[in-house]
């Protein structure tokens, strides 16, 4: 998924208090489900970050001069998009609530 498809999602960016029992139902422990989640984050902040890379690398200059440095509003505007996104944390946990995220235990073979 990529980052606009995120900013898309209707998440809320305040921490809520979460009932925990909701979160064993699909494997049946809440430390496994909270593997799950931070790995699945993991992957999101890792792939956030290299669609961020790529994206600014496009407006990257060779010659830096101090007014370049301080004006380049595009690498700005792209900064604040990507700051203004959920956190990859809350975009795991909300996979994970809406069953998008798949995941094989290999201790069950399920």
């Amino acid at each position: 998924m990529k980052a606009a498809d995120y900013k898309k999602l209707k998440i809320d960016l305040f921490a809520k208090t979460k009932d925990i029992r909701q979160y064993d139902k699909e494997t049946g422990n809440y430390y496994k489900s909270i593997v799950i989640m931070s790995k699945r984050a993991d992957q999101i902040a890792a792939d956030l970050k290299q669609e961020f890379q790529e994206t600014s690398l496009q407006y990257a200059s060779n010659s830096d001069t101090l007014e370049e440095v301080f004006e380049n509003r595009e690498q700005i505007e792209l900064s604040k998009f990507y700051e203004q996104l959920p956190k990859p944390t809350q975009l795991a946990l909300y996979e994970f609530e809406n069953n998008q995220v798949y995941f094989k235990d290999p201790e069950t073979n399920a």
